[in-house]
């Protein structure tokens, strides 16, 4: 095997641009002579690069720091609205998106209903909706990230298979780059949810990180080590379309008794009005024969109300959700799952309903570490991550957790 070629002037000088942006970033305020000393880099090296950061915009003085004798140091920061991010989130009933700053700050949001529409029709939409965004960028846009439902290559941005979407191969990476002529990064939504998740609201100084999307779909985005699993096919935490019930009903992907069919949204809806028409004086029974149709706002009135035909609907689907992330436990041994999306909303008997059946369905020592939490009440998760997720290809930026 041949040995490694030296570096070559570019790549140091590119390593090196990195290292300092990062420390201004993490670091600052802070001074020219702090950031040589965090890198280890010379002061000539580290003065002329904040310097090219100061001329392109990117950074900026911001005052004098104390001094230790001698002349008060001028001290430099990141200027987080230097740049902008446009996220997306490819949602089932709605495409969202939002401007976002390099310190993860949302500036502008827009939304376009996306009506049942699939294949290029929906294709149409995320371009009227980029388009909209684009016009509210307050400066410079560093590029487009999507989170997208689907197996989606993150490698080059293609969505492999979307069911919802009727997508399939999409190069939609590709199509948004020469659109838009920026760079674009297109990420699974559960795993873009769990990168916001794991940045924006974690705590502790854990490392790894399973995050659950339950909402119209049901996926998982799995952090190891800091960093986004996505698999060897780009399906890791495509749990929604596993089977959990034999013979159960019919799943949108083609086969029976997914997760999806029992746990998910839909399916909660879909249980409690066949308990509300059985029991036309009940709770749900009502509130179905005053509206017309029942929601997940209806289910958590029910909830709130002790409706106990409420409750089982709500446990059911809790417990078959923790029969997955059991399942989760023993093959991955992550101590921190939090679960988010829509369905999130309906609280502690769910989310008690999933972590006893978590805890009965997996090995004791392993369950008992555990800690299952519902994730922080945002609808925002998707479009942050994906931005954070544009930010570290392209600058090598994270917001901070």
């Amino acid at each position: 095997m041949p040995l490694p070629a030296k570096a070559t002037h570019r790549q140091t000088r590119a390593h090196n641009q990195g290292l300092v942006l990062r420390t201004l970033y993490d670091h600052g305020p802070v001074s020219r002579a702090e950031v040589a000393r965090l890198t280890g880099l010379t002061r000539t090296t580290v003065s002329q690069l904040v310097n090219a950061f100061l001329s392109d915009g990117l950074a900026r003085e911001v005052g004098r720091g104390p001094s230790s004798g001698g002349k008060a140091p001028i001290l430099v920061q990141v200027d987080g609205d230097a740049r902008h991010v446009i996220g997306l989130d490819l949602g089932e009933r709605a495409f969202n998106g939002a401007v976002v700053n390099l310190h993860g700050e949302i500036r502008r949001t827009a939304s376009l209903p996306v009506g049942g529409r699939n294949g290029d029709e929906a294709l149409e939409v995320v371009y009227r909706l980029v388009d909209q965004l684009v016009g509210e960028v307050p400066g410079l846009l560093l590029g487009i990230g999507v989170g997208t439902p689907g197996i989606v290559d993150a490698g080059d941005g293609t969505i492999r298979w979307a069911v919802n979407l009727d997508w399939q191969d999409l190069p939609l990476g590709r199509l948004l780059r020469e659109r838009f002529a920026v760079p674009t990064y297109v990420a699974n939504d559960s795993r873009a949810a769990a990168f916001a998740e794991y940045r924006f609201a974690g705590e502790g100084a854990s490392a790894n990180l399973i995050a659950i999307r339950v909402g119209h779909g049901i996926g998982a985005g799995v952090v190891l080590g800091g960093e986004l699993f996505h698999g060897d096919g780009f399906g890791a935490g495509e749990i929604g379309h596993t089977g959990i019930v034999d013979d159960g009903k019919a799943c949108r992907c083609g086969r029976f008794g997914c997760l999806e069919t029992v746990a998910s949204s839909r399916a909660i809806l879909s249980d409690a009005t066949e308990a509300a028409e059985a029991t036309p004086d009940s709770f749900l029974g009502r509130r179905l024969a005053a509206h017309g149709t029942l929601d997940l706002e209806a289910i958590r009135a029910g909830l709130d109300a002790g409706d106990e035909s409420t409750r089982r609907v709500v446990v059911a689907a809790g417990r078959f959700l923790g029969a997955a992330v059991a399942s989760l436990i023993g093959a991955l041994n992550i101590h921190r799952i939090v679960l988010i999306g829509s369905v999130a909303a309906l609280g502690e008997p769910w989310l008690e309903a999933v972590r006893d059946e978590a805890a009965r369905r997996s090995l004791g020592m392993l369950g008992g570490r555990t800690r299952i939490d519902i994730g922080r009440a945002s609808t925002d998760e998707v479009v942050l991550g994906a931005a954070a997720l544009l930010m570290v290809r392209e600058l090598g930026l994270v917001p901070a957790r």
